[in-house]
């Protein structure tokens, strides 16, 4: 934990069920609407935390993809979803949550797992309010873009970051 983070009782990791949808839907919301005011305008933030906050289409979203919760006290503080075992889909964490490692715990867990599974790299496409996060864990970025959400234009920026080989493999 860096200094300057939050002190906060450890989080605890488990697999997202489909009960937690709605509970993620709502993360997504509220951190893009709380967190994300430097880099979007008010446009931008609304209509992409009503694409966030879709439950039928995060539901179908994570069907296919290795998706953890981080829980305290058996609430759910944040999510990252891994896509193919290389694409980082989502990571959103409660935004009274930031500060405390939890975003952290996520990445490092799906970093680990998707090595074991034999990911030779990562990508994320980076929002602008999430680019230094990923920057400090070792991601360069390769390519910026715009998408359109319900009429309004965002920019992201993908970027990747390649892994070494599993633990314990003989090189």
């Amino acid at each position: 934990m860096s200094g300057d983070a939050k002190r906060a009782p450890a989080a605890a990791l488990r697999p997202a069920l489909p009960g937690d949808v709605p509970m993620l839907a709502a993360i997504a919301e509220a951190a893009i609407l709380e967190l994300t005011g430097e880099d979007y305008d008010t446009d931008q933030q609304e209509a992409w935390a009503a694409a966030a906050s879709d439950e039928e289409a995060l539901a179908a979203r994570l069907k296919d993809q290795l998706t953890l919760v981080a829980t305290r006290d058996g609430e759910v503080m944040g999510f990252i979803a891994l896509a193919d075992n290389k694409l980082i889909d989502m990571l959103y964490v409660r935004p009274e949550a930031v500060g405390e490692g939890v975003a952290s715990l996520l990445y490092d867990a799906i970093e680990r797992l998707a090595g074991a599974r034999g990911a030779k790299s990562l990508t994320v496409d980076a929002s602008d309010t999430a680019l230094d996060f990923f920057s400090t864990r070792g991601f360069a970025p390769k390519q910026r873009n715009t998408l359109s959400l319900g009429g309004v234009w965002l920019a992201n920026t993908t970027m990747e970051k390649l892994l070494g080989p599993p633990e314990g493999s003989v090189h």
